[in-house]
C-alpha cells in the first residue's frame, strides 16, 4: 500500500512540475501556504535558469525531484533520479572531515563561522584576521579543502571517502563537468592566491583549487543527498549502513553553518521561511537536516539569481510549513507519515 507520504509527495512534485515562483513566494502568512485552493502553476523557467554547465552532466527543464531519509534509514523519493554534480553541498562534508581530522578550535582559527550576506564568490576575508568569514562560500571552502590532506591526492581521497560514507555507497565525478570547471576557474584560483598572500595558506594554489573542483564535481542523486542530509541529522552516523560518518560534534557544527550560512546571500530569508539547517549547490540540489529526525533533498536545475534551485527553494517551503518543521515554531515535529495521511483526510495537500 502507497503511503501517505509518498503520495503527498508525488503530489507535490507534479504541483511544482511547471511552479512559477512568484505564485508563492508572495504569501506572507504562513498558512496560506496550505490551503488546498493556492495553486502552485506558471512556469519556473520565468523566475529562474539551467546554467551551462549544468547541461554538460543531463540537466533537462523537466527535472525534478524530491527524497526524505528517516535517521532509522527509512527512504521516501518521487521525481527524477537523475544523478547531478553536487557543486557546493560538497563544501558541507569537507568541513565536518577538517573538523574531524584537526579540531573544531584549529579549523575555527583558520576558517571562521559568520554569515557574509555576499556572493557565494566573493572576494572576502576578514581584514584583521585574514581568514575567510565561513566554509561554505568559495574562499573559505578552498581554505577547508586546503586542510584535508598534505597533497592533493590525499586531499581528494580523504573527501571522496568521506562522501563515499556519507551517502552509502561509491560515488565518482563527473569528468566533463570537473573538466570543463577548471577551463574558467580563474576567480577560484585569485581566491586561492588571495589566502597565499594573506599568509593563510601555504599550499600550492593550483593543486588546492583543482582538487576542490574534483570534490564539487561529484555526481549524487536525490536519494543520495537525502541519505547524507540525514547522515548529518542523526549525529555523524550513516542511517543505511550504521558507519559513524562525523563525530557528533563535526555534525552538529556542520549543520550550525549550515543554518546561518547554507543557502549563499539568501541565507536570512531561508531561516525565516524554512527554518531547517540547509545547503544548496549550483548543480541544482539542496539538502536540510532536522536534527535527530531526517534528512532532506531536492534537485531542480532551475537557479534564481542567489544561485540556489527555484523548484526546490518551493519544496522545502511548502514541506516546513505542511509538516511545522520551522526549527522556531514551537511545535513539536510530528512523524512524518501520521501529519501526510493527516493533510490527505484534510484535503490540504498540495
Amino acid at each position: 500500500m502507497t503511503s501517505a507520504l509518498t503520495t503527498y509527495l508525488d503530489r507535490l512534485t507534479a504541483a511544482l512540475a511547471s511552479a512559477q515562483a512568484s505564485d508563492v513566494a508572495d504569501a506572507h502568512d504562513p498558512g496560506d501556504l496550505v490551503l488546498p485552493d493556492r495553486g502552485i502553476s506558471g512556469s519556473a523557467e520565468e523566475d529562474g535558469d539551467i546554467p551551462e554547465l549544468s547541461f554538460l552532466s543531463g540537466a533537462r527543464e523537466d527535472h525534478l525531484g524530491v527524497a526524505v531519509c528517516t535517521i532509522d534509514g527509512e527512504i521516501t523519493a518521487s521525481g527524477t533520479g537523475h544523478a547531478f554534480p553536487m557543486q557546493s553541498i560538497s563544501k558541507a562534508f569537507a568541513y565536518g572531515a577538517a573538523i574531524d581530522l584537526h579540531g573544531a578550535e584549529y579549523v575555527e582559527s583558520l576558517v571562521d563561522e559568520e554569515p557574509t550576506g555576499e556572493e557565494f564568490n566573493a572576494l572576502s576575508l576578514d581584514p584583521y584576521t585574514k581568514k575567510p568569514k565561513n566554509p561554505l562560500v568559495n574562499i573559505g571552502a578552498i581554505r577547508t579543502h586546503a586542510m584535508l590532506g598534505t597533497t592533493r591526492e590525499e586531499r581528494t581521497q580523504r573527501l571522496r571517502a568521506v562522501l563515499d560514507a556519507a551517502a552509502g555507497r561509491p560515488l565518482a565525478p563527473h569528468e566533463v563537468t570537473w573538466r570543463e570547471e577548471l577551463k574558467s576557474a580563474d576567480r577560484n584560483y585569485a581566491l586561492a592566491y588571495m589566502l597565499r598572500a594573506a599568509g593563510s595558506m601555504t599550499e600550492d594554489a593550483i593543486e588546492v583549487v583543482d582538487g576542490y573542483i574534483e570534490g564539487c564535481s561529484v555526481l549524487t542523486t536525490v536519494t543520495d543527498l537525502a541519505v547524507m542530509a540525514a547522515t548529518l541529522a542523526s549525529g555523524g552516523t550513516n542511517p543505511l549502513t550504521g558507519q559513524e560518518v562525523f563525530s557528533r560534534v563535526a555534525a552538529r557544527q556542520v549543520l550550525s553553518v549550515m543554518l546561518t550560512c547554507g543557502m549563499y546571500d539568501n541565507a536570512g530569508d531561508w531561516v525565516s521561511d524554512v527554518g531547517l539547517p540547509a545547503k544548496s549547490g549550483v548543480g541544482g540540489g539542496i539538502i536540510a537536516g532536522l536534527p535527530s529526525r531526517f534528512g532532506v533533498a531536492s534537485y531542480a536545475p532551475q537557479l534564481d539569481l542567489h544561485g540556489n534551485s527555484v523548484r526546490g527553494t518551493l519544496f522545502f517551503e511548502r514541506l516546513s510549513a505542511d509538516f511545522a518543521l520551522h526549527m522556531l515554531d514551537g511545535v513539536e515535529p510530528r512523524e512524518l507519515e501520521e501529519c501526510a495521511r493527516e493533510l490527505m483526510d484534510a484535503g490540504t495537500h498540495p
